[in-house]
């Protein structure tokens, strides 16, 4: 690992000056295999016509390629929310741009039948194909966006169409199931709705319920603009009917408690195929470069992020992990307020696409692939792999007195008895409320005291600084009064002053604990378990059973004088659904020589 004070992510950006002003906009409909017909628009640089052919920029989206405004709208209103920064970025850079309504969306006809469906993704190829034909598109292709559009970025790429030359996902899933839906096995049930009421008001044009989401809030906004074509509305009228068949989220969501089951309507469709890992193969990964951004507090997407780095094999792939939340819309720094982080990452994206789509010298190439943040010590670092090879692993185990340290139990007995309490939870100012379209500020600024109603063990004063950077393993030997619960796992820094902070977190449901074999496309990080239903295992009553499990991916520097401190709880009833539901567990966490609780944290030698 090598320390890169220098490494400012912002400086492309200032390097690179726009050279086009203004921009052609077209709008048409494109019909695909099956006859349905997909909304997109053109972006191309300048207002003057000319003969440029220009490297292309994709974007599919769920949520309107573009905004129609309502007459009397003022000069200036943004009526593409959902790609303008990247508009803004690429387009007066030399870059054309081509959104895209996904089917069942916008103005697009068809039915969305899943979140990320297979006829979806065979969509991306038709698309791709056919702007790679167009007298505007030198033959070069780039996909990117947040969230649902880098995903799609993924499927796209795993066609392996020769246009397409690199991508950049950004905060964006690698497996649907673990990634967003079922973190740790555990519904992330409020995602599940407020998610599902974002776009059921986006398929149903429902402008009251819309405005309730702040992405999507405007007093000049008239849902899904028209393609040019369609003068009088009949064909936007005629999508938007199509999208009341559209799945419901919930219904949909509800289906899949494990990784492998299927639709009750469909048995070959399982979470597997709405997920970007599913497709991947070494044809796609060989000729596409990828560059992955997430961030700290980006749900559990970093998490995704760092199972797409291992995964690939490209010797041009890349990681960028920000502190930052989901898309980079605020910091989540406690020790520095940024409110717009988006700038760095998209400085990469520009220069990712410069390197290899205009081949331009960006000196990517004379950089290590993996930069990251280190929170507290307020710096830039870059690494060869992630997590970075330097490491060491340093185990602390529970204590007596619910002390941490590396002393290794030597009781024959010793446990501490937890209920579960169902009043615990992150509260708004999480890592999940941005995943839910919801602006947040200041990431976790009440966490402070929540860990009262948590089984909580800490380490003594720290004499030394201790950087965790890395995937933490928490090992728990625990017997429950119920078959099955949900653990939530909190790394918390403790100031001088007794103030906690938030560090990161796990999540696992207790059946899914038995160890497995990673898929091939899923390298394993920490303990691998499958999650599958034929690897269940309920909990005997008054057993004491293993449970092992990795937590949030961080880089944190606990400062000298501050202590360590994991919190334990069996709900966030904020976000998760609760297991068992209505019944509330009891607990016995062991700390004994036969059979010890602890965490595993990676650690970075300090000089």
């Amino acid at each position: 690992m090598a320390n890169t004070p220098l490494f400012k992510p912002e400086s492309w950006l200032e390097k690179r000056s726009p050279s086009y002003e203004g921009q052609r906009l077209i709008s048409r409909y494109l019909t695909m295999r099956d006859g349905i017909d997909i909304a997109i628009d053109i972006h191309l640089p300048g207002i003057q016509e000319d003969d440029n052919r220009f490297p292309v920029i994709a974007f599919f989206t769920p949520y309107y390629r573009r905004m129609k405004l309502k007459p009397g709208a003022p000069e200036g209103v943004e009526d593409c929310p959902n790609i303008a920064v990247f508009r803004s970025l690429l387009l007066s850079r030399g870059y054309a741009l081509a959104a895209v309504d996904v089917r069942g969306s916008g103005a697009s006809f068809g039915v969305r039948t899943g979140l990320r469906s297979p006829k979806e993704r065979g969509d991306y190829l038709e698309i791709i194909d056919w702007v790679s034909q167009q007298d505007w598109c030198n033959g070069a292709i780039g996909i990117t966006g947040i969230s649902y559009l880098g995903a799609a970025a993924d499927f796209t790429a795993s066609w392996a169409h020769p246009a397409v030359k690199a991508i950049v996902p950004h905060s964006s899933v690698w497996d649907t199931w673990s990634n967003q839906l079922y973190p740790g096995g555990v519904m992330c049930r409020r995602l599940v709705k407020e998610y599902g009421n974002l776009m059921d008001a986006l398929d149903d044009n429902a402008a009251e319920d819309r405005d309730k989401f702040p992405y999507f809030k405007g007093e000049h906004y008239d849902g899904p603009a028209p393609v040019d074509g369609d003068t009088n509305g009949r064909q936007l009228k005629a999508a938007l009917e199509d999208h009341t068949a559209n799945f419901d989220m919930a219904d949909f969501v509800h289906q899949f408690p494990f990784r492998d089951r299927p639709l009750h309507t469909d048995p070959d469709f399982s979470s597997a195929i709405i997920s970007p890992y599913y497709y991947a193969n070494r044809k796609a990964d060989h000729q596409t470069a990828v560059y992955t951004i997430s961030g700290w507090m980006d749900g559990h997407y970093a998490r995704g992020a760092a199972l797409r780095y291992e995964w690939q094999q490209n010797p041009q792939k890349r990681l960028m992990l920000g502190a930052w939340d989901h898309g980079g819309r605020s910091g989540s720094s406690p020790y520095r307020h940024e409110p717009q982080p988006q700038s760095k990452a998209l400085s990469e994206t520009l220069r990712f696409f410069d390197e290899h789509l205009m081949d331009l010298d960006t000196g990517l190439r004379n950089e290590l692939p993996v930069h990251y943040y280190t929170v507290g010590e307020e710096r830039w670092k870059s690494a060869s792999e992630w997590p970075p090879a330097s490491t060491q692993w340093r185990t602390l185990y529970f204590q007596e007195g619910h002390k941490l340290s590396e002393a290794t139990p030597n009781a024959l007995h010793g446990s501490d008895r937890y209920v579960g309490d169902y009043r615990c939870g992150t509260g708004n100012q999480s890592r999940y409320n941005r995943l839910y379209a919801q602006n947040v500020e200041h990431y976790y600024a009440d966490w402070h005291g929540r860990d009262e109603r948590m089984l909580c063990y800490t380490t003594d004063t720290l004499t030394a600084d201790m950087e965790l950077t890395g995937h933490p393993v928490i090992r728990l030997n625990l017997q429950s009064d119920t078959q099955d619960c949900a653990l939530f796992v909190y790394i918390e820094d403790i100031d001088e002053n007794g103030r906690a902070a938030y560090v990161t977190e796990g999540v696992f449901r207790a059946l899914h604990r038995r160890i497995a074999e990673s898929h091939p496309n899923l390298p394993a990080i920490g303990p691998n378990h499958s999650f599958n239903e034929r690897d269940a295992r309920y909990l005997i009553p008054g057993e004491c059973s293993e449970i092992a499990f990795d937590l949030l991916p961080t880089s944190w520097l606990f400062k000298a004088g501050h202590r360590l401190r994991i919190a334990i709880a069996l709900a966030d009833s904020d976000h998760f659904s609760r297991i068992p539901d209505g019944v509330i567990p009891t607990i016995d966490i062991h700390r004994n020589a036969l059979h010890a609780s602890a965490i595993e944290l990676p650690i970075m030698p300090r000089s």
